[in-house]
């Protein structure tokens, strides 16, 4: 259920997709990342400004979450954005594992000021030789025997 408390956060997280625009840090993009009733993690896109193209809002606010809670989970966490997720960040979101994503744009409102995705959608579902950027397999011994030790490893930490 949306109640006053989502409203008020998705305002908080549609700020920050303003505020870093109008500083000229990146898009239009801006996310929060909640526990309980605190935000403990901000982010908006911040691509021009760091000179990174993962610096999207929803990346740069887990990573501001995660290092805040001293956690690479968000399980007791919820996702406030102004737009839909974008491939890689819909990544990041399923690793840090939150409860819910909430977002006001949509990805075709995204698409139709020319941040358009659906390229991106299209390419998981290409042969890797026929991918715009092509993906090559080079199998090699040492990377299995890494993944072996890993395997083995008595005191590995899983995610």
């Amino acid at each position: 259920m949306i109640g006053p408390r989502e409203k008020r956060f998705m305002q908080h997280a549609i700020a920050l997709s303003k505020k870093g625009m109008e500083k000229g840090d990146g898009g239009p993009f801006g996310a929060i990342v909640v526990k309980g009733d605190e935000i403990v993690g901000e982010g908006w896109n911040q691509v021009l400004l760091n000179t990174d193209p993962t610096a999207h809002a929803e990346v740069v606010a887990i990573r501001d979450a995660c290092n805040r809670l001293g956690t690479f989970q968000l399980t007791d966490c919820e996702i406030y954005t102004s737009c839909e997720p974008c491939p890689m960040c819909l990544g990041a979101i399923y690793w840090a594992r939150p409860q819910r994503v909430y977002y006001a744009n949509s990805k075709e409102d995204a698409a139709a000021i020319e941040f358009d995705d659906s390229f991106i959608y299209r390419e998981l579902n290409v042969p890797h030789s026929e991918k715009k950027i092509p993906l090559i397999s080079m199998p090699d011994n040492g990377a299995l025997e890494v993944f072996a030790e890993w395997k083995n490893k008595s005191n590995r930490t899983l995610y």
